[in-house]
């Protein structure tokens, strides 16, 4: 089994903000594949179904951002699904523009307080994620404003575009397709 987990904040307050981009991009691989979100459990909104031949766990955290370890930590361990071989984390990315995304088999956090949590509760930088760009910190701005805030009316559908792609990619790294999933969308626009 797979788990694959999009971080983002609980309640309407947050409903679409760039923060968000993990929710939003959860809620559309569930559309595509016709898994159902609903199941309270370990502090999450989760639901089961499965992406070609792979058995997932589609994964929303109710933790908030900064905490989402908890709710991964105690998902990983029920299931049993070691993080370094099933774990896959969407999450929004501040260096990349919307309409991009960035694919990475580990590495360190970047300074992304959700990873962060991952990280240390579970207790490796050896897991999957999928970064979704949701557009560079304006110059002198605050970043808990401008993470907490909404794209643009132009800027949405670039971000949205990319979750599609980022479904392909998933189903790449399930597929053991690391690097071919890096070379066909790390740095593409949408």
């Amino acid at each position: 089994m797979y788990i694959i987990a999009g971080l983002g904040n609980p309640g309407i307050k947050y409903h679409k903000t760039r923060h968000n981009a993990g929710f939003d991009c959860i809620d559309r691989i569930a559309e595509i594949y016709g898994i159902h979100i609903g199941k309270d459990e370990m502090k999450a909104l989760t639901g089961k179904g499965r992406i070609k031949d792979h058995d997932v766990l589609l994964v929303k955290p109710q933790t908030y951002m900064n905490n989402s370890g908890e709710s991964l930590q105690a998902l990983c361990n029920y299931y049993k699904v070691d993080p370094k071989s099933g774990l896959i984390v969407i999450s929004d990315d501040v260096m990349l523009d919307p309409g991009r995304l960035r694919i990475r088999g580990k590495g360190s956090a970047g300074g992304h307080n959700g990873l962060k949590s991952i990280i240390k509760l579970c207790g490796t930088e050896e897991f999957y994620r999928v970064r979704i760009g949701v557009g560079k910190l304006p110059e002198h701005g605050d970043m808990i404003n401008h993470v907490l805030g909404h794209l643009d009316k132009e800027e949405r559908p670039h971000m949205e575009a990319v979750f599609d792609d980022a479904a392909e990619a998933i189903e790449m790294l399930m597929d053991q397709r690391l690097e071919e999933a890096m070379s066909k969308f790390n740095g593409i626009a949408r």
